[in-house]
């Protein structure tokens, strides 16, 4: 699995410590980590947690990543964002529980992470068990698993439902404010892993347009 790190400006400046439990925990599963940034509160490149959500549709959608690690102060801006866009299914995650309860059950792939609040004495901890229930095994089997039928019912509703109220994201893309989406693709190592690892045509046709 390919897992891709997204921080917004008002916490770039905790994107090491979030990395590095990240790596720590799904390295050894065989995932590998993507780290779009923030990297620093230095960073050139300031993202608001409206473009995380433009930046973790773009890398879904494309194929060029599997799951999203995102987040901002609270946590809630960033998940709206994510939630905005087609092909997103992004949840509000605090503690280990919310981590293997929202992949048994909704079975998503992306997670926004609160980084101001609560964020104290054993917050890389807190991370690692975070990250460690959720990618613990297969997803969407089911919290408790006398549940999982009507669960993955569920989800698979969901599914159905957000290819009716969502357009396709080229168009989106392209219907956006474009200095606006340009500042979410900027990143410095955004050109080498995008390109690199998607498998959208469209959308990559698409974001060469918008880079030149």
């Amino acid at each position: 699995m390919k897992i891709a790190l997204i921080n917004e400006n008002s916490q770039a400046s905790k994107n090491e410590i979030v990395y590095t439990a990240l790596k720590k925990v799904v390295e050894p599963m065989g995932h590998q980590v993507f780290n779009y940034g923030m990297y620093g509160a230095e960073d050139k490149n300031s993202l608001t947690y409206v473009q995380n959500g433009i930046l973790t549709a773009i890398l879904l959608n494309s194929g060029a990543v599997d799951y999203v690690i995102t987040g901002c102060g609270t946590g809630a801006g960033a998940m709206l964002a994510c939630n905005s866009f087609p092909g997103v299914i992004c949840g509000y995650v605090v503690d280990p529980s919310d981590a293997y309860m929202f992949a048994q059950i909704n079975d998503g792939n992306a997670i926004s992470m609160p980084f101001a609040k609560g964020f104290g004495w054993g917050a890389e901890l807190n991370l690692q068990y975070v990250f460690e229930r959720l990618f613990e095994g297969e997803s969407g089997q089911g919290y408790p698993r006398d549940r999982v039928i009507p669960e993955q019912r569920n989800k698979k509703i969901l599914d159905e439902v957000k290819k009716v109220t969502y357009r396709d994201l080229v168009t989106i893309l392209k219907e956006l404010d474009q200095e606006l989406l340009k500042g979410a693709i900027s990143g410095e190592r955004f050109k080498e892993y995008f390109f690199e690892n998607c498998k959208d045509e469209k959308i990559a046709e698409c974001i060469k347009e918008i880079l030149d």
